[in-house]
């Protein structure tokens, strides 16, 4: 096994692996990538303090997410597809989180389903939803998330319309994959993915194949998705969905402070700071930009985490010195799993966990939760007031 210091270690082994659709599919934005870009560039604006002479004995980066111990303020964010990016992905990538004491969250347009998940664990995971107009389906996907002991749900607001990924547009994205004399060139490329993928328990959505009436493969799913997203949804219909969970909700995609008081009047037990990674409203503000504005709006009266843009322990620290209660890791995650499977999350994790705990004690702390604004240096322009 190679040696893996950093997340850019495994992105490359991904991108050797893994067919082209599935790469540009998780490494790519909406329109011209602006928002995706920056989502990560925009840490790099924010510095550190090192601090000396202070003891480093006994560092913890253990701490709680909506009541839940984890054992480092990370989550693994829902990502569709994840199944076709190594096969049986989002059990490999769920039996990783348990391993490393880190919450796993299922994706409705998972490819392993949420009983599939549920047998191949032991501790419950959180499930994710996308809201649709089939309110019977949608009730019967939070059945069985109930069914499975899902211990949270989070409920997606960002994705009511799709939003144009040139990159999906072009590759035809889908599951399987369409066997074109493109794709067909490219497979060839990436034997040892194929092989891994015959072995596969599922290769098709498993949360929506065989529970809806109608789909049965990839093209009806393809038309299906596009009709189905719900554009009336509001904030009437976000209670009403917590009222029927009846547990934990996370409400993801928030980046307006208005949005956060909302959350709040809703009852949501925390929400996301998200941009959906860059992938739907191309010209928006990076995630942690967004962070403050909300955390002034919301305080501490709801738990706030942040998405979109982590690719080191680094970013999980500033993210949490600006007053975050937790984030999570989609991208990153990606790339170890379709590295090496199982182990390479566990890699990411590793590589996570490391930089967070090295950077966190010399910045003077042992524990993160004792982390504040005091250890970084932001621009004075980096949180400035927009022109509306």
């Amino acid at each position: 096994m190679p040696v893996i210091t950093c997340i850019e270690d495994l992105k490359r082994i991904y991108h050797r692996r893994v067919p082209r659709m599935f790469y540009d599919y998780a490494e790519s934005g909406s329109w011209t990538e602006q928002t995706f870009r920056e989502n990560t560039s925009d840490f790099d604006k924010i510095y550190l303090k090192q601090r000396v002479a202070v003891d480093m004995t006994n560092r913890s980066l253990a701490t709680q997410m909506i009541g839940q111990d984890v054992s480092m303020p990370v989550a693994l964010a829902p990502v569709g597809l994840t199944g076709m990016q190594c096969a049986d992905g989002e059990i490999k990538a769920a039996r990783a989180a348990e391993e490393f004491g880190v919450p796993f969250t299922l994706s409705t347009m998972s490819i392993n389903s949420i009983e599939e998940v549920a047998e191949a664990t032991t501790k419950p995971f959180w499930f994710q939803l996308y809201t649709m107009r089939d309110t019977d389906y949608v009730s019967r996907l939070i059945q069985r998330a109930k069914d499975a002991k899902c211990s949270a749900l989070v409920i997606t607001l960002d994705l009511q319309i799709l939003g144009q990924r040139h990159k999906d547009l072009k590759n035809g994205l889908s599951a399987p994959p369409k066997l074109t004399p493109s794709t067909i060139a490219n497979l060839m490329t990436k034997w040892s993915w194929g092989i891994e993928m015959l072995g596969a328990k599922r290769r098709n959505f498993g949360n929506i194949v065989g529970h809806v009436d109608g789909i049965s493969d990839a093209a009806d799913l393809g038309a299906w998705t596009r009709e189905s997203f719900d554009h009336s949804l509001d904030w009437d219909k976000v209670r009403k969905l917590k009222e029927e969970w009846g547990g934990k909700v996370i409400l993801k995609g928030i980046l307006d402070a208005e949005d956060a008081k909302m959350a709040l009047s809703v009852g949501a037990d925390a929400i996301v700071v998200s941009n959906h990674g860059g992938r739907q409203l191309d010209g928006a503000l990076s995630s942690i930009r967004a962070l403050p504005s909300i955390l002034d709006a919301v305080g501490d009266k709801i738990e706030v985490h942040l998405d979109s843009g982590i690719r080191s322990g680094q970013d999980v620290l500033k993210a949490m010195a600006m007053g975050a209660k937790g984030t999570f890791i989609g991208r990153a995650f990606v790339y170890g799993l379709g590295a090496m499977g199982q182990k390479g999350v566990e890699e990411a994790l590793r590589v996570i966990h490391n930089e967070m705990d090295i950077s966190m004690a010399l910045c003077g702390h042992r524990r993160i939760d004792e982390v504040t604004r005091d250890i970084l240096l932001i621009p004075e322009d980096f949180e400035g007031r927009w022109q509306q």
